[in-house]
């Protein structure tokens, strides 16, 4: 009888253990396509619903011109101000969503596009500083920048960054510090401080605000040597005698950024302040970069490349 028990509980033992594994598989299953499923949702929701373009934003950024807008520039590096011209230029465009490079013809699956090429100029001693920041942000308003650039250039030498918006952010830097190098790698999606000057053209109210995470410009990630990534900051966006202002604060950096703008369409920018640790090691001190708006035009520069246009430079006090 005890061994009739005894086989009875080895068959049952036998037949229940496929069972037991089969529950565990199921359970494992379950939790990967729990995450399956969020990341799935993650990157459905990066794409909303376009916004429409409302006629006064066609009529003027769809006028066959570019918005050029001259600033003059205090800019801190080193630990001291240096004085210099900076240069926004907004211009609409067709973006290739593949290649991420301006289309050369169009195409129902271009994107388009507000870009923002932002340029400085400014003296250090005896040598030139010149750096250019790109960023390519869909005119309806409903991702992040499809891709974003900057490169800086002065006698010790040039480095250049550069993102890219596909499934994660893409990144690729090179410098030549032996620190940094080539540098190339994935990042999860954010805000981007890039896109920020962009979206502020289109949909101020639309301004990310309160406590956020905010990937800095590139131009400060590579002038002050910090890891590209999330910093935490808190947003604010006020108004005062028609004026705009949209202040980012990056506790950890020790930085606050303002960029002061139009109330009105088409929200044009004023000026500008940058307060940050300036210089390094003990010579590092808080200083506050500012560029005060001197005039705009709007015009089809790549057009005007002859020597009579230099004229244009004078109007924007160059």
């Amino acid at each position: 009888m005890e061994l009739f028990i005894r086989k009875v509980l080895l068959a049952f033992l036998i037949l229940a253990a496929p069972l037991v594994f089969i529950s565990c598989e199921l359970k494992a299953s379950s939790k990967e396509n729990a995450i399956v499923n969020a990341e799935s949702l993650k990157k459905n929701t990066e794409t909303a619903k376009p916004n429409p373009l409302s006629p006064e934003f066609k009529e003027y950024w769809y006028a066959g011109e570019a918005e050029i807008t001259s600033y003059k520039l205090e800019q801190a590096r080193y630990g001291e101000l240096r004085e210099g011209h900076a240069v926004l230029i907004f211009v609409t465009e067709p973006f290739l969503a593949d290649k991420q490079v301006k289309a050369d013809r169009s195409n129902s699956e271009n994107i388009p596009v507000l870009k923002l090429n932002s340029t400085k100029k400014y003296f250090t001693g005896i040598y030139p500083y010149s750096i250019m920041s790109s960023s390519f942000y869909p005119v309806q308003d409903n991702q992040h920048a499809v891709k974003i650039s900057s490169s800086i250039q002065e006698w010790c030498g040039h480095v250049y960054a550069q993102l890219n918006n596909r499934e994660d952010f893409e990144y690729k830097a090179h410098s030549y510090f032996e620190g940094e190098a080539d540098q190339e790698f994935k990042m999860e999606k954010n805000i981007l401080e890039n896109e920020l000057w962009n979206k502020l053209r289109i949909n101020p109210n639309g301004l990310p605000q309160g406590e956020l995470e905010v990937i800095p410009s590139l131009e400060y990630i590579r002038l002050t040597h910090k890891e590209i990534k999330p910093y935490k900051a808190s947003a604010t966006l006020t108004v005062k005698d028609g004026i705009s202002s949209y202040t980012l604060i990056y506790p950890e950096l020790e930085r606050t950024l303002t960029i002061n703008f139009s109330t009105t369409f088409p929200y044009t920018i004023e000026s500008w302040s940058d307060e940050f640790k300036s210089g390094f090691g003990a010579n590092a001190k808080t200083l506050k970069s500012k560029a005060t708006k001197i005039k705009t035009i709007t015009t089809p520069y790549w057009r005007q490349n002859s020597n009579a246009d230099i004229v244009l430079r004078e109007s924007l006090g160059l």
